[in-house]
């Protein structure tokens, strides 16, 4: 049930649940997720060793720490591909009418950046651009949950300025500034309850949050490595006044509520997290890594809702989300002096259980394997081939929120996510995998 603070007045309480019914449930998070996949060679590890592999520029991000293991300037860049599975098939339970709204992810762009330098033997700094935070849905055609939602955007970009410090030969720090450039949109059907034609509600805006990023490297044999990271939650503040179209009948409800000329606030926190990995060369050919991480989604899962009034007030919407696991192994192998190729599998366990599971977030407990390759053109050219396969498989969903937006049941069947990536790492004394002892 949601919580009610501040309360200034009955009007206020019923506009708030008015925006409940209407917005909130599916606006609250937009499907949000972190992604391990932002166009490095990570993508072909499935994630495995993200905190203590520190082999590229991108470690700016995973661990600032293994900074300290890069010999000299460099600079990765990536290219990505995402492409989505995620039809939904509504049973006989739901009520409006519609259909299953298409595949809503399709094909999805990314890329990311990274630069690292030398300041000495000890220091390096490094700057970061990537989005690793949202994600984007939208269903098609007269699809039976549009009175929930009929497209959804939630992205962060991440500009990260980062340092480390080399204390010395098997300890490293580091620590970055994490500034999210943040974008919501979100749209829905209004059911216009008398008449055969929807009405439509939008809310968009953008904001600036700021996060840290923190990390610690231990070495202590050549070849041998753990890692630690942290990244601190970021708060994000979306405020726009909803827009309304072709409204019938509700509107005098809307009016009279002060839903209609009011500004609606969503505050929403990202989430804050700990990954510890760790990293052996077997021989000079062979390298395993695995990885064990906590995300905290419970907090992400509350959604403070403000109409700002004279004496606004505020509701916060608990979407029951729960905190996140993560395990990972993987393993790197060197063919020649040339080419590694490398393969991971990963597991995350669900933010959501199934009777809490919504159709802006389908999500579930996921499977990954990835499979990749790096080739060294170069002394100090480096490409890379990658691919993951993210598994959701069969998610069920049952929302009903009384007679504005219905009750929609149904499944997410066999929930697939394939990720294509390219990299190019330049700099000098580039380590792709296992150094050949």
């Amino acid at each position: 049930m949601p919580t009610l603070s501040g309360f200034k007045g009955l009007l206020h309480i019923r506009t708030l649940l008015l925006v409940g019914m209407l917005l909130l449930p599916q606006a609250a998070q937009a499907g949000g997720l972190f992604l391990s996949e932002i166009g490095t060679p990570d993508v072909g590890l499935a994630g495995a060793g993200w905190a203590a592999r520190a082999q590229d520029a991108s470690t700016l991000f995973k661990n600032p720490a293994g900074m300290s293991l890069l010999e000299g300037p460099q600079f990765q860049g990536g290219a990505q591909l995402l492409y989505g599975n995620i039809g939904f098939t509504s049973n006989s339970n739901s009520t409006p009418s519609g259909g299953g709204g298409g595949n809503p992810v399709d094909v999805f762009p990314g890329a990311s950046g990274f630069y690292v330098h030398p300041l000495g033997d000890d220091w390096r700094v490094g700057l970061g651009i990537f989005s690793n935070f949202g994600s984007a849905l939208k269903y098609r055609g007269e699809w039976v949950g549009r009175y929930y939602l009929k497209d959804v955007l939630l992205a962060g970009v991440s500009f990260m300025p980062t340092a480390s410090y080399r204390v010395n030969e098997y300890l490293s720090i580091g620590g970055g500034v994490n500034v999210m450039f943040a974008a919501f949109k979100q749209t829905a059907a209004v059911n216009n309850l008398f008449s055969s034609n929807d009405g439509e509600l939008q809310i968009k805006d953008q904001d600036v949050g700021v996060g840290g990023n923190i990390g610690v490297m231990f070495m202590p044999t050549r070849g041998t490595r753990f890692g630690l990271t942290y990244q601190s939650p970021i708060e994000l503040n979306f405020s726009d006044k909803p827009k309304f179209s072709n409204l019938g009948p509700i509107s005098t409800a809307l009016q009279n509520n002060g839903l209609l000329n009011k500004k609606l606030a969503l505050g929403m926190t990202v989430p804050q997290s700990i990954m510890f990995s760790a990293y052996h060369e077997l021989t000079g050919a062979w390298a395993i890594m695995g990885d064990v991480g906590w995300q905290d989604w419970s907090r992400f899962g509350k959604v403070d809702v403000t109409v700002s009034t004279a004496n606004p007030t505020t509701l916060t919407f608990n979407r029951n989300y729960q905190d996140t696991w993560h395990v990972g192994v993987g393993t790197q192998y060197r063919l020649n002096p040339e080419w590694v190729v490398s393969t991971g599998f990963g597991y995350d366990s669900s933010m959501v259980k199934d009777k809490h599971r919504t159709l802006d977030l389908p999500v579930g407990e996921t499977y990954k394997f990835g499979l990749g390759a790096l080739w060294q053109t170069t002394p100090t050219l480096n490409l890379g081939f990658s691919y993951e396969l993210a598994w959701a498989g069969d998610m069920p969903v049952d929302q009903n929120r009384g007679p504005l937006a219905g009750r929609v049941a149904g499944d997410f069947k066999n929930t697939t996510i394939h990720f294509f990536a390219f990299t190019m790492t330049w700099g000098e004394g580039i380590q792709m995998g296992p150094r050949g002892r």
